[in-house]
């Protein structure tokens, strides 16, 4: 019998390196995989439903689907973790020292619904009692003119979009901008401007105490397939879950070897060893479950800031039980 053949795009993670060179493949499925920046997948996604099976905006899909108007079904497997308190930078000359300083403050981000910044939100609501609304937000691309917001948005906050002509790191240069909360690093930051910092410098420690209070490990992206392909298909959920759970595992496996490292970090094998003192033996898992705080959230976050008409369960996210 011949497999199924599906379109995927993926970013090139050590975790779906098996997928892409096939030493792991899903079971009864042929998947035509495409190499994508997880940017660019999101936009080609929601404008055209270009691949079968993707990666995905987990604030994008959880929004989507409170509107009742997903186009896809969502599978519990976290592509992208990553904390955000290193993401506020802050202006050395706009008086920000601490978070509570950012009240009444002009706040630039490319995306508002981006997860990374809907994280960042919840975490200065969730720690330290400050309310989106308490800042003026501007939207628009961080270094290059022109970003559109990745979904139609009724803003619920003070909000100013740019021009055609404008970019966030520009106005934040010419102090028309007090902070930025950028998931991607500012040009600014990487060039050594002494006229940006990060809000939180000692970000490790605060992530490390965050995740041991709260059980959250901020999750970016997930996997989604095409509504109408889970239609004709319904079995391809749980071959794809199986498939991408076995490409982490292969990865993960390979990470603590003290005969070859199989990352460029001199010291991998520390960084394994803190990452299953902090987070468990299991230091990256997928399924709904284990990281169930994180789902849940998520979900309450997109409500509470307005994102989203209705909160939803991390249950309700997916679509069947893996």
């Amino acid at each position: 019998m011949s497999k199924l053949r599906l379109s995927c795009a993926l970013w090139d993670y050590d975790r779906t390196r098996p997928l892409i060179d096939s030493r792991v493949a899903p079971e009864g499925i042929d998947l035509d995989i495409q190499i994508v920046r997880p940017g660019k997948t999101f936009q080609r996604m929601l404008e055209t439903g270009e691949f079968d099976v993707c990666e995905m905006s987990l604030s994008t899909f959880a929004i989507l689907k409170a509107r009742r108007e997903s186009p896809f079904v969502g599978l519990p497997v976290p592509l992208s973790k990553i904390f955000r308190h290193s993401c506020i930078y802050v202006r050395t000359g706009a008086g920000i020292s601490v978070p509570a300083d950012l009240r009444g403050k002009r706040v630039g981000t490319p995306q508002y619904s981006a997860t990374g910044i809907v994280f960042l939100r919840g975490l200065l609501q969730d720690e330290y009692g400050i309310a989106p609304e308490e800042m003026h937000w501007f939207t628009g691309g961080l270094n290059k003119p022109g970003e559109k917001p990745r979904l139609p948005l009724s803003m619920p906050v003070p909000h100013q979009s740019l021009n055609e002509t404008q970019t966030l790191e520009q106005m934040f240069a010419a102090g028309e901008l007090d902070a930025l909360f950028a998931n991607q690093i500012p040009s600014l930051f990487l060039n050594g401007s002494p006229g940006i910092a990060r809000l939180f410098p000692n970000y490790r420690d605060l992530e490390k105490d965050y995740f041991r209070r709260t059980g959250i490990f901020p999750i970016m992206h997930i996997v989604v397939v095409r509504n109408d392909v889970f239609r004709a298909n319904p079995w391809v959920i749980k071959s794809l879950y199986a498939a991408f759970c076995a490409a982490h595992d292969m990865a993960v496996e390979g990470l603590y070897d003290s005969d070859a490292l199989r990352l460029s970090l001199p010291f991998l094998l520390d960084h394994v060893e803190e990452a299953k003192a902090v987070f468990g033996k299991d230091f990256w898992p997928y399924g709904i479950d284990a990281n169930r705080p994180t789902w849940d959230a998520l979900c309450r976050y997109v409500h509470e800031q307005g994102l989203a008409p209705r909160r939803l369960t991390a249950d309700e996210l997916f679509a069947v039980s893996l």
